[in-house]
């Protein structure tokens, strides 16, 4: 694909005009009376962990970690058993949220590092989530790690339907908690840490630490809350805890202190990676409290996930706090510890208090369910259905996928696909196709496919139709 094409334009050329009509022809369906008939739209502020697992949580079961503001969230709204990333690692997960499609269709399907400074951008005219929203009168900001597109790209935030942006342009550069600048917009904004090593790309070992870059990104999401009461808002904060910092001389879970962790006879990358999380649940509950404060709380719906599963990175050990649960794999892994993540959906008044779902879902359903709940209309392109049903208690109107997608590129390619109960996963263009029924195997552990070559067939046909060419992604043996 041409990198000047936008979405709309490719799929056509690729033939998927008429799939892709069908697709969105369910979301388009539903019944828009979901949107505020009268008054202001909702506000939709949505949280977007990094490398957080579906067991880092007290309300997916962790037990270690202490999370009461998060858990108390889940108590406010629902919680979902059955959400998906967009994908196994940042970049493309994040294009399947920003573009409503899963990764056999999205432009960006793994982190292509482009230097000095960034990854692939996402090219010009580009549908994407703040985009739609804009056309339904919300100011959209974008603060925290970005990863499609690098400065004076195409790609970067401002360009791609967001107002407002404070950040991490790069992947690359959020590694460092303690870099040199972030930037505002296309500015780049110094910070008082000295970093050692200074590279293009602002990152390096820091060796004089003051701004430790989440604190900075959690008051600036308090402040834009603060200072956009009076107008409907989009805030996707997509924050860096608790990813590793991965730079070299300085690999570890990188935070100011270890809280109430320090005191614990844990190895200190254990210490550091519950510390981030524990910080990062102390701001959510900030923030719940600020829409009190304000008087948004009844009308902003909250929704925070993770974009792919947990990490062994930086001496992270996702096993010392089961941090994916009874779930098989993590991060750069297609089977369920990998693309399995938490999604927690509050809303006071709409969303029924200690609600659970166990709807299937993923983040290309966010698209067609945000234009659903603000009453505009959703691109024709997309793989996603809206959710709105589900989160206003109307199940009996919820449609359902036929199925959901996932390909990764990393050495050999990897796919996989999910199929109501049926879990498949191929590693390699030739590679023979493992089956899991998640009714009775959720940890993925006994491959049935030779028992139902029923069901190994229709994956089969639905694997050779579920994406389109790209120049950048090709499958490999």
């Amino acid at each position: 694909m041409k990198q000047g094409l936008n979405r709309r334009n490719f799929l056509k050329s690729a033939g998927m005009g008429l799939a892709a009509l069908s697709v969105s022809g369910c979301a388009g369906s539903l019944n828009r009376t979901t949107a505020e008939a009268k008054g202001r739209k909702p506000n939709i502020i949505f949280v977007l962990a990094d490398d957080l697992g579906y067991g880092d949580l007290g309300c997916y079961g962790q037990e270690r970690i202490k999370t009461p503001h998060i858990d108390h969230m889940a108590t406010e709204g629902m919680r979902f058993t059955d959400h998906y990333a967009g994908s196994t690692v940042c970049a493309p997960s994040r294009c399947s949220l920003m573009t409503g499609l899963h990764t056999g269709h999205t432009y960006v399907r793994g982190n292509r590092e482009i230097k000095p400074m960034g990854q692939l951008p996402l090219p010009q005219g580009t549908v994407t989530l703040p985009r739609t929203l804009k056309e339904a009168g919300y100011r959209t900001a974008l603060i925290g790690k970005w990863g499609l597109g690098g400065p004076d790209s195409a790609g970067t935030p401002n360009k791609q339907g967001f107002d407002y942006f404070f950040g991490y342009l790069c992947q690359r550069h959020a590694h460092n908690y303690y870099p040199e600048f972030l930037f505002r917009n296309d500015q780049r904004v110094p910070l008082r840490n000295k970093v050692a090593g200074n590279r293009p790309d602002g990152a390096g070992v820091a060796t004089k630490k003051v701004d430790y870059s989440y604190d900075l990104m959690a008051a600036e999401a308090l402040k834009f809350v603060e200072e956009n009461k009076s107008e409907p808002f989009f805030l996707c904060l997509t924050i860096t805890i608790p990813h590793a910092n991965n730079e070299a001389g300085k690999k570890g879970m990188e935070v100011p202190d270890h809280g109430i962790y320090a005191e614990k006879d844990w190895p200190e990358p254990q210490k550091g990676h519950a510390a981030m999380i524990s910080r990062l649940d102390r701001d959510m509950g900030r923030l719940m409290q600020t829409l009190k404060e304000t008087g948004l709380d009844e009308n902003t719906l909250v929704l925070f996930t993770s974009d792919n599963g947990p990490h062994r990175e930086g001496g992270a050990n996702p096993d010392f706090f089961d941090s994916n649960g009874s779930l098989r794999g993590i991060k750069r892994d297609l089977y369920e510890g990998g693309i399995r993540v938490p999604l927690i959906a509050r809303w006071p008044g709409k969303i029924e208090a200690g609600a659970e779902s166990g709807h299937i879902s993923a983040f290309w359903d966010f698209l067609p369910t945000f234009a659903d709940l603000t009453n505009v209309e959703a691109p024709i392109e997309t793989d996603g259905i809206s959710i709105a049903p589900t989160l206003l208690g109307q199940s009996s109107k919820q449609q359902q996928h036929e199925a959901l997608y996932w390909e990764f590129h990393a050495g050999r390619s990897k796919q996989a696909v999910r199929m109501g109960h049926w879990k498949a996963v191929r590693f390699g263009t030739a590679g023979k196709l493992e089956l899991y029924d998640l009714r009775t195997d959720l940890g993925e552990t006994t491959n049935v496919a030779d028992r139902h070559p029923d069901v190994v067939t229709r994956i089969e046909q639905y694997l050779a139709e579920a994406r389109t060419p790209s120049e950048f992604w090709s499958l490999k043996g």
